[in-house]
């Protein structure tokens, strides 16, 4: 098992910067992003039509790099949760939790016992395909892997310190359309009652000593959130970053040929 980036940042003290991939689930798209120095990246599995084949294929090639696999998978199942672990996932993201027992159900599929319950399936993709010492792997396993709740309901909300003290959850994660969708007031950022939640949300992670979360869209949000106090963060989706930047530098294009 490589040691996580992710977790190297934090523990110097920096704050980590990651990136989503949800649809270039391509070969190259490892080393793509090793090349833009990033920390960690979030292999997407809910809004995506990567399938577990695909994600192991990724977690592969991003073996070749020194980049932190994250996996976002849609609900905290074990058959999700413990499968994207042994194919070699760092760590894994589970959307919409909403209580200290989904919290709980989360860090059992994710982590070894005693934190957790994963099952042992040694001599896979996440040990390299070798045996190894079970008892210093289990104890590295449980320390090298990140475990992330988003919260993206006014339930989450209501049991943030619950879920922020659960044992094994490592970060907590705005969806920050979710959230205010979830809210009444889908889309409004700078609605006192979205940077409210936004600032209790950091509150529960310093209270239990854990990060929390944001993936912006643009450096003004970054800029904010920042601000707030959130110590993680992803940049947009890649393709945004494709989108947004063939946009941009095309119209400077034509600005150009129609001169």
């Amino acid at each position: 098992m490589k040691d996580s980036r992710f977790q190297k940042v934090v523990a110097a003290g920096g704050i980590p910067v990651g990136h989503m991939v949800w649809e270039f689930g391509t070969r190259g798209i490892a080393k793509i992003l090793e090349s833009t120095g990033i920390d960690f990246v979030f292999i997407d599995m809910e809004h995506s039509a990567f399938d577990t084949e695909r994600v192991a294929d990724l977690l592969a090639w991003f073996k070749a790099t020194d980049i932190a696999p994250f996996v976002r998978v849609p609900q905290g199942l074990y058959h999700f949760i413990a499968r994207i672990m042994d194919a070699g996932a760092l760590g894994v993201m589970v959307a919409c939790v909403e209580s200290a027992g989904q919290a709980k159900q989360i860090v059992d599929a994710a982590k070894y016992a005693p934190l957790g319950n994963r099952g042992v399936g040694l001599g896979g993709a996440h040990t390299d395909y070798v045996l190894p010492d079970p008892i210093a792997y289990f104890k590295r396993a449980n320390e090298n892997s990140t475990v992330i709740c988003m919260i993206e309901s006014p339930a989450g909300l209501t049991n943030l310190e619950a879920i922020a003290s659960t044992p094994g959850v490592d970060m907590l994660w705005v969806g920050h359309y979710d959230l205010s969708q979830a809210m009444g007031i889908p889309g409004e950022f700078q609605n006192p009652k979205f940077l409210a939640a936004l600032q209790s949300v950091v509150d529960a992670a310093r209270k239990y000593h854990i990060l929390a979360g944001m993936q912006p869209g643009n450096m003004e949000q970054a800029e904010q959130w920042l601000k707030i106090g959130f110590n993680v963060i992803s940049w947009r989706v890649d393709a945004a970053v494709y989108a947004g930047t063939l946009h941009s530098e095309i119209e400077a294009l034509r600005k150009r040929l129609n001169r």
